[in-house]
């Protein structure tokens, strides 16, 4: 059966149309089945449904807690069939009920270099501690906030009078490269999670796969 991805944004989704287009030309064999946000207003939700994707949106404010937001959430992912899930800018933190359901199965982009920098404003935290090198990893979803297996990494360097918003941009198009990359592996099974450990092609991950 081909691989369904469910994608989760909170914004304008550029990765999500990075992973939509990657299914489209035949680098990732997989549909997108959903793409769900928790912003009624979410950029990336119009564009899903001007290319026939189904969308869903599941808004913390009509729930009671977080534990029942996310009840919601995986439930409509899963009516839709998603045998993956794939988080591309979604800015709430998933519960660990929420994560245990699709672990294995579920993937974040994240724009550091990892260990480093997990959770917000990584590009201003790069350039504070004087670093050299930025750039964005792909690690598989655990309960800890940006702390799953990392899979991929790639990295640029910083020059002299970048700020966050230039090394945002310049990292961008590094992700929308390393995503689909890590997505394909994901769903022909070339890449498992294996206890907290990521395993491609039958062989540990001791470190992410370096892109250049």
């Amino acid at each position: 059966m081909r691989a369904k991805i469910a994608i989760l944004i909170s914004g304008r989704g550029s990765n999500m149309q990075s992973i939509v287009n990657a299914c489209a030309d035949g680098t990732i064999d997989a549909e997108v089945g959903l793409v769900a946000s928790d912003k009624a207003d979410a950029a990336g939700l119009k564009w899903a449904e001007q290319h026939n994707i189904k969308t869903a949106v599941i808004s913390a404010k009509d729930y009671a807690d977080r534990s029942a937001s996310d009840k919601a959430l995986a439930e409509v992912i899963d009516a839709h069939g998603c045998t993956h899930l794939l988080l591309a800018g979604y800015m709430r933190i998933l519960s660990e009920q929420f994560v245990t359901h699709f672990i294995g199965r579920a993937l974040n982009i994240h724009p550091s270099l990892l260990p480093k920098y997990k959770g917000l404003n990584t590009h201003q935290r790069a350039l504070t501690a004087g670093d050299t090198v930025c750039g964005a990893t792909v690690h598989f979803v655990s309960p800890a906030l940006d702390s799953g297996p990392s899979v991929i990494q790639a990295q640029l360097a910083i020059e002299s009078g970048d700020d966050a918003d230039s090394l945002a941009a310049k990292v961008l198009p590094i992700e929308h490269h390393i995503y689909p990359t890590a997505t394909q592996w994901l769903v022909s099974g070339r890449l498992k999670l294996q206890g907290d450990v990521a395993w491609l092609d039958d062989q540990p991950l001791q470190e992410p796969i370096q892109l250049t």
